[in-house]
């Protein structure tokens, strides 16, 4: 398997356990979405089947043991239609989880698929404090019947604090751009979005209504 990148875990008093049951859904055509690019990225990149099968066994292994979890970056932003082609696995967990996810990190088999772990609570971009940080997936995700996201709105704050806050991650908000402009969102999608990247959204948004040179 490819190497998991684990980031320090926190403290478990700082972001407490919660219940995993009963959240929002993520719909059926945004799932079909998700697993379709996937489908795409092995006949891209692999064999046509090791990418799929291989998320599909740590989101079965995830569940089977009650790992609250949701998949983030580019891979997530297929599922809402923005489609650039990856093979990296972004998981976000909570320090239970994290810990958990390691006991069961033996029972993968060797894929190759680069999975990234990210820890809420942590900070996007530099990693420094600020008013925008990983959410807990038991309490932030969306559920499918197969797979767990954050929504749309938790990945754009997380991409425009990150774009904003690191010099190095400038791609995000070039991304964000992009997903303003194939999703056509509006520019009253920033009320969905934490106060602190708002007027970020804006002018991204100002600047994806500009029409591109033939």
């Amino acid at each position: 398997m490819a190497a998991i990148c684990y980031p320090e875990v926190m403290r478990e008093e700082e972001i407490p356990s919660r219940s995993w049951e009963n959240r929002p859904r993520l719909s059926r055509e945004h799932e079909a979405r998700f697993f379709a690019s996937i489908e795409e990225a092995d006949r891209f990149f692999g064999d046509g089947a090791s990418m799929r099968s291989a998320i599909q066994q740590i989101l079965r292994l995830l569940d089977e043991n009650s790992i609250p979890y949701a998949i983030l970056g580019t891979t997530a932003l297929n599922a809402y239609g923005f489609a650039p082609m990856t093979i990296d696995l972004d998981l976000l967990l909570n320090a239970e989880g994290s810990e958990a996810f390691k006991t069961i990190q033996p029972a993968l088999t060797n894929h190759g698929v680069p999975t990234h772990i990210w820890l809420a609570g942590k900070y996007p971009g530099d990693g420094r404090p600020k008013p925008v940080a990983y959410p807990d997936p038991a309490t932030a995700a969306v559920r499918g019947e197969k797979v767990a996201l954050l929504p749309l709105s938790r990945l754009i704050e997380l991409m425009l604090a990150s774009g904003m806050t690191a010099p190095h991650r400038l791609k995000d908000l070039a991304d964000v751009l992009e997903v303003i402009r194939t999703l056509k969102l509006p520019a009253g999608f920033a009320d969905e979005l934490h106060p602190y990247v708002q007027d970020k959204y804006r002018v991204l948004w100002q600047a994806a209504q500009i029409q591109r040179p033939e």
